[in-house]
């Protein structure tokens, strides 16, 4: 990841939690065609002292060849970002600009038996479903000759990170007063993230004359 200024980067620990809450991203791996990319979920774990990303492909996914335990992954999770106009600045001549998070997880990937896959899917849904308001739902519920079915034609891979890189670029190297409009016009916008990057830079900076708490 390219830190574009200091002041943007996430330090690890508050990077893992990140990347943890969200709890999806891109696995992005080159093989000699090039890179490949897959959406996954994953679970974070701790385990021997290493951060681990364990995650899941079809078994006939490309990627699963390329976990051989030598071959570095990379997985990009991202959260909220938002488009900035250059007149929303309180000071003229700003530049447009993207406010974003991300955090960058690499690491050699390692495939795992099939006795793992059970496991890694009773966390997954573990932590999937504790993020909705209901009973959580889990694979007991399901009929076995199914649930085995499916757990069969899935593939677990653990990414042993070895380096973290985090940004949160929220119009941190600007004036108060900058920091101030482009704030009070994204908390005013109909779209949802857009309003959670708003609370964050108010969070940055407390204590502004903000339109909106």
């Amino acid at each position: 990841m390219h830190v574009l200024r200091a002041q943007f980067r996430i330090e690890t620990q508050r990077a893992l939690e990140f990347a943890a809450s969200r709890g999806f991203g891109v696995i992005v791996v080159a093989d000699e065609r090039g890179p490949r990319a897959s959406h996954v979920p994953f679970v974070l774990t701790e385990r021997g002292g290493h951060t681990v990303v364990q995650i899941h492909f079809t078994a006939k996914n490309p990627l699963v060849a390329l976990a051989d335990g030598s071959r570095r992954f990379l997985l990009i999770v991202t959260g909220d970002d938002a488009y900035v106009s250059n007149d929303w600045y309180a000071s003229r001549d700003n530049v447009s600009t993207w406010l974003y998070e991300a955090v960058h997880l690499s690491g050699v990937a390692h495939l795992r038996g099939l006795d793992e896959n059970r496991g890694h899917g009773d966390a997954l849904l573990a932590i999937s479903e504790a993020r909705l308001p209901k009973e959580p739902w889990d694979l007991a519920q399901m009929e076995p000759g199914k649930r085995e079915s499916m757990l069969a034609a899935i593939r677990v891979v653990d990414l042993v990170v070895d380096e973290v890189e985090g940004q949160a670029k929220l119009n941190q190297h600007k004036s108060d007063a900058d920091h101030v409009a482009v704030a009070d016009r994204l908390a005013r916008s109909e779209e949802s993230g857009h309003r959670r990057l708003a609370r964050k830079m108010q969070a940055l900076r407390q204590g502004l004359g903000y339109e909106m708490p």
